[in-house]
């Protein structure tokens, strides 16, 4: 394990002590955003980017030394491990090298080279294999009874046993594999009788670029064009690079014994070399398209759930509809469902004007503050028609994306939630609840029924979930919740708890009350001293008895505080009320063994702004007005929109004309822009210029140059 920690401080570029101590921690039950906010001092301030590389670098090391203890273990059981064996496999440094080490020793089905050893052609294999011409006498071993009835047969077997020589040489593989990933050329080609139902694959029908600069999002397309049998992919160098090295290697001579070689090293290649690298190749462009893809996705998601809340204010929501009309909600400042009802916006002036009425006086009665309008079907006409209506001029009204929310009226959250409301009004609130929290409201979903991926059901579905699953565990903890009004899904999310404790918060505060103070978390069953010392800082209690509990500031610390109080000659509250108490503090008077400037300096800030919510200020959006649909747009208008998706290509942009529009990565910057991320983010409000308009495609290209 010492070795691991010099490897995993070496790439991330830190010290063993600090992998030490990173380990130390997750192996007692630590979580990562504990860790990176309250064991600052311990593990030298890393941040949740690094302790996350940590934990995955030691997954993938202890994977290693499993599968190399499992290599070790075969080759014991089989009487094959000697001295040079085991120090070759405890020296491999990567998996590859190896499963290279080991494959002349793996079980393996019968393969051509076998079944020729099995007739006596090993040998004639070695004295081709060391060109001594002289000694080659191939008639010698044509043998009826092994089924080795011509020369040719005799030569072909042992060929065979020298190709798999070849093909196993650990040396050679590694100086192919370099090859592979320098030289290979991806080339994608259509199928047979492919080209019209593989169209939307037209670009790759032809293609060919060098392995390493073919762009992930590229890749993953190719290989679902792939999966779908609309493309040939191959990822292979040219031949004679590769072949010239084996040549190199094998053949010594011109004389027969080195034309059989020779035959025997381009046999290998063909047969047995290069399918083996191409599939390790794919396989390593696959992972790292499908890093890129991940990483892409969890960005867009650390924006989306951390887009700016409205807060606690009274809600009127509208999930929008022709036909069937517009599902209205009224929601408390909680979210608490007050009333529903459905009218019709879009429809005959007669039902325009009753559903008018029915707004107005909704919202006088429920002194509604802010209008919540699904960005779906009719939402455009329905936000037109709010805005029409002569309500106050200090209510917000916006549309929300309303991406997934179908999918959380059908769920058992829902259910559970609403179970005497049909799925138009569980949506309806949920559109409603996202313009007031959207963290609270889209923890409930699954993430990738959100919408802001690239290619997100063709990546490793493990790894994704792992990422994805890390990124709402920061931005909860990030954010901090509220224990008395936070539902299940929320608190599962917290440090240290999960689902069952959650469940057990809630029902503890359904019997006893809201929470007091922090410390009655230990009454709730099976949340013990560990699991609270997780959670502890994260959750907060905004109207307890103790005013640190509305704070990030860890119970553990509390004592800390109150000797600063106890210094200064006031109470706790009023050093977090008086910014001239905090300035007369001199913080190197309390650093001791375990507290350092670094938690005090936190301390310092939560007890200035306790609580404070690190998402930005909510700024209320507008569409361009009269701009509705496709055929409303021209070459050159500038208009409003909101970022809905950033990939590696550029970030899809909503004006307002229920088509996203594509801000291509060429057009988003005067300067050179080598990824989307650096300029646009999920949910920003962007200031756009049309450049295209293609209604029959039903593409929208826009540009954010010289706007």
């Amino acid at each position: 394990m010492q070795n691991y920690l010099q490897i995993i401080a070496n790439e991330l570029q830190i010290t063993s002590e600090q992998v030490d101590t990173v380990s130390a921690l997750l192996d007692d039950g630590a979580t990562v955003p504990f860790i990176a906010r309250y064991r600052k001092e311990a593990t030298g301030s890393l941040d949740e980017v690094q302790i996350t590389a940590i934990r995955d670098r030691r997954g993938e090391l202890a994977d290693l030394e499993k599968r190399r203890s499992a290599i070790l273990a075969s080759l014991g059981e089989r009487d094959l491990l000697n001295d040079t064996l085991q120090r070759a496999v405890n020296g491999a440094a990567d998996l590859a090298t190896l499963e290279d080490i080991y494959l002349p020793y793996r079980p393996k089905r019968r393969t051509r080279a076998q079944i020729a050893k099995e007739k006596g052609l090993e040998p004639l294999a070695k004295i081709l294999y060391a060109q001594d011409t002289q000694q080659v006498k191939p008639e010698a071993f044509v043998n009826q009874e092994k089924e080795v009835t011509t020369v040719a047969e005799a030569l072909d077997g042992a060929r065979d046993i020298i190709a798999e020589w070849i093909s196993e040489d650990v040396s050679l593989r590694s100086r192919l594999r370099t090859i592979f990933q320098r030289k290979a050329m991806v080339t994608a080609t259509v199928l047979k009788n492919q080209e019209e139902s593989g169209s939307k694959y037209r670009d790759y029908f032809d293609w060919q670029e060098p392995v390493g600069k073919v762009a992930g999002h590229r890749l993953l397309a190719m290989f679902r064009g792939e999966n779908e049998k609309m493309l040939n992919l191959s990822f292979r160098p040219p031949e004679a690079a590769s072949l010239e090295v084996l040549h190199r290697h094998a053949v010594r001579s011109n004389d027969f014994s080195g034309q059989q070689v020779a035959l025997a090293v381009e046999e290998s290649y063909k047969r047995l070399l290069a399918p083996s690298l191409e599939n390790e190749l794919r396989g390593n462009l696959k992972k790292q398209a499908d890093l890129e893809a991940i990483t892409v996705f969890a960005e867009n998601m650390r924006e989306l759930l951390l887009a700016a809340p409205l807060g606690q204010k009274r809600t009127l929501a509208l999930d929008p509809g022709f036909r069937t009309g517009a599902k209205l909600v009224c929601l408390g400042s909680q979210g608490e469902l007050l009333h529903f009802c459905t009218i019709y916006p879009a429809l005959s002036q007669k039902q325009q004007e009753e559903a008018a009425q029915t707004v107005l006086q909704l919202c006088k009665r429920f002194h509604i503050e802010a209008i919540a309008i699904g960005n779906g079907t009719a939402g455009r006409e329905t936000e037109s028609f709010v805005r029409g209506l002569e309500l106050p001029t200090d209510v917000v009204i916006t549309m929300v994306d309303e991406s997934g929310a179908s999918i959380y009226s059908a769920s058992e959250v829902a259910r559970a939630e609403f179970p005497d409301h049909d799925l138009t009004v569980r949506g309806a609130v949920s559109i409603g609840r996202r313009l007031q929290d959207p963290l609270a409201e889209l923890v409930k979903l699954d993430p990738k029924a959100i919408g802001v991926g690239q290619y997100q059901h063709d990546v490793n579905q493990k790894a994704l979930k792992q990422s994805l699953d890390d990124v709402v565990v920061s931005c909860v903890n990030k954010v901090g919740v509220e224990v008395n009004s936070a539902s299940k899904e929320l608190l599962t999310f917290v440090s240290g708890l999960g689902e069952t404790l959650a469940a057990n918060i809630l029902a503890y505060r359904s019997e006893q009350g809201p929470f007091t103070e922090r410390r009655q978390l230990l009454k709730v069953p099976r949340l013990g001293k560990k699991a609270f010392e997780q959670c502890g800082g994260f959750l907060r209690i905004h109207d307890g008895e103790n005013p640190l509990d509305r704070s990030g500031v860890h119970p553990e610390r509390y004592g800390i505080v109150q000797q600063m109080a106890r210094d200064c000659g006031c109470s706790v509250a009023e050093l977090m009320q008086q910014e001239k108490l905090r300035q007369q503090i001199d913080l190197d008077r309390y650093v001791d063994d375990e507290v350092g400037l670094p938690t005090l300096e936190d301390i310092m800030t939560e007890l200035g702004k306790p609580g404070r919510d690190p998402r930005q200020v909510f700024e209320a959006f507008a569409f361009a007005q009269g701009i509705e649909k496709l055929e409303n747009l021209e070459i050159g208008m500038l208009l409003p929109g909101v970022v809905t998706n950033v990939t590696k290509f550029g970030a899809f942009v909503d004006i307002g004309v229920h088509q996203d529009g594509l801000i291509h990565i060429s057009q988003l910057s005067d300067r050179y822009v080598k990824d989307p991320a650096e300029v646009v983010k999920v949910r920003q409000q962007v200031q756009v210029r049309v450049l295209e308009v293609d209604a029959k495609r039903k593409r929208i290209a826009l540009s954010l140059r010289n706007t």
